[in-house]
């Protein structure tokens, strides 16, 4: 079955945009030492959800699997805007934010003492007075609302729905 034009654009869209997304995390982490809080993470996972089903849509053509990768990048948006408003102060977070200590060979304790603390409610860095959580809501949101449109606006996959 051959994917119409709409649906090759909701395919590039769904595999480019988590890669793109989920590259820059990696790059501020490993690149500028922006260590991720808790629900950085919970970002990355939807991210991580939506390359599978974005690249899954090239091996099999299925038209849900785009519909599914849209849902995926729209929870990372929720997430990252979510995220953001704890980063605002806006409302308060869910959860306290640490990253678990290492405790391999050593003492556990001190370990736990000495682990540095990666708090949700501080962002970290941003650009235009916009948190790296701001920015995944935009994008990912953005991402998400293009895959729907290109479905939408596709003729052979609003009669397969």
């Amino acid at each position: 079955m051959a994917f119409a034009t709409g649906e090759r654009l909701g395919r590039v869209v769904a595999t480019g945009a988590p890669v793109f997304l989920l590259g820059g995390a990696y790059l501020s982490q490993y690149g500028f030492g922006l260590v991720p809080c808790e629900m950085c993470w919970w970002q990355r996972y939807a991210l991580f959800a939506a390359v599978v089903l974005g690249v899954s849509t090239w091996l099999k053509p299925v038209c849900g699997l785009l519909w599914l990768a849209a849902l995926a990048l729209a929870a990372s948006s929720a997430i990252g805007g979510f995220h953001a408003g704890v980063e605002y102060g806006w409302w308060e977070g869910l959860t306290a934010c640490t990253i678990a200590p290492g405790t391999a060979g050593g003492d556990p304790l001190a370990a736990i003492l000495d682990a540095k603390v990666v708090r949700c409610d501080v962002a970290p860095w941003s650009l235009a007075g916009i948190s790296l959580a701001g920015w995944n809501f935009l994008f990912s949101g953005a991402a998400a609302l293009a895959i729907v449109l290109a479905l939408w606006t596709s003729r052979g996959s609003r009669e397969r729905l």
